[in-house]
């Protein structure tokens, strides 16, 4: 049980830190960085390499065991589409849909953890599922009618490539954490040096100084805490505590940017679709003793 309420906090921990991602992306210094061109997402994109990097320098003195298996590629590679997907829904629609699309992943990793791989599951964890799969579908079901089509596709397929990387992580537990994640960011900022070099963009004063954090805390250090944590924490459990991710993006977000233009406060039908997402969390964690 003590392993698995530290595994529980470090993951705790990541979420939190994780959800500071609004915070980096709707800043108003990057306002200047077009959103899209031509319907090809830019902003995203870009923010996206500059965050790989900075996670890349803080995590590489944390290796101690590199070691190459073949399971290491699928890994990268949902790690550099759920940069790509994620970001740039976060840069087409607003950061609470954004995160919330993002968040459907749960539901993928409990289905493909028990019926797949065979992961224990607690009754309680069929609860967090149903009020899952009933937020994100109170969001769907409003946001498609008027939102950005291309913002909501890109936060659906974050979702699925965040499954994809918390079920490789979970695969990987035996392997060393920071290895796993700094070379996660390393190969999606490979990747993505090119468009930026092809976009022809580059951060200037402040915006440096934020995409380090962007990249240092709010990526690179968080992963690791993840990692970790999933050494010890089923991967269906694990992104359920992650769920209280999203319900705290929206508020950091308030508290830095409301007074700025950019700033678009989020409709009632995602503030319903997360205080759903919210009680199942609420159903599976607290109250009743565990068997």
């Amino acid at each position: 049980m003590n392993e698995k309420a530290t595994g529980r906090l470090l993951i705790l921990v990541a979420a939190i830190m994780w959800s500071t991602s609004g915070f980096f992306v709707k800043s108003p210094l990057f306002v200047d960085w077009p959103s899209d061109i031509e319907g090809m997402p830019v902003r995203g994109p870009l923010l996206a390499f500059w965050r790989a990097l900075f996670a890349t320098v803080i995590l590489l003195p944390f290796v101690r065991r590199p070691r190459w298996t073949p399971w290491l590629i699928p890994m990268v590679l949902a790690y550099a589409a759920m940069n790509y997907t994620f970001l740039s829904a976060m840069t087409l629609t607003t950061e609470a849909n954004a995160i919330w699309l993002q968040h459907t992943a749960p539901v993928w990793v409990f289905l493909v953890g028990v019926f797949v791989l065979g992961e224990p599951v607690h009754r309680r964890d069929w609860w967090l599922l149903i009020f899952c799969v009933m937020g994100v579908g109170m969001i769907l079901c409003y946001e498609v009618q008027g939102q950005s089509i291309a913002g909501v596709v890109f936060g659906l397929l974050g979702g699925a490539t965040y499954a994809a990387i918390v079920l490789s992580l979970r695969h990987l537990r035996e392997e060393d954490g920071a290895w796993l994640v700094m070379l996660n960011n390393l190969v999606t900022a490979v990747l993505f040096f090119p468009l930026v070099v092809h976009y022809d963009i580059w951060p200037m004063g402040k915006q440096t100084l934020y995409l380090t954090g962007f990249g240092m805390f709010q990526m690179g250090l968080p992963y690791l805490l993840f990692a970790r944590g999933l050494r010890r924490v089923v991967g269906h459990e694990a992104s359920g505590i992650v769920l209280l991710e999203p319900i705290l993006v929206p508020v950091w977000v308030f508290l830095a940017w409301r007074h700025s233009s950019t700033y678009e406060a989020p409709q009632w039908w995602t503030l319903v679709g997360g205080g759903l997402i919210l009680a199942g969390l609420l159903l599976r964690y607290v109250g009743g003793r565990r068997r």
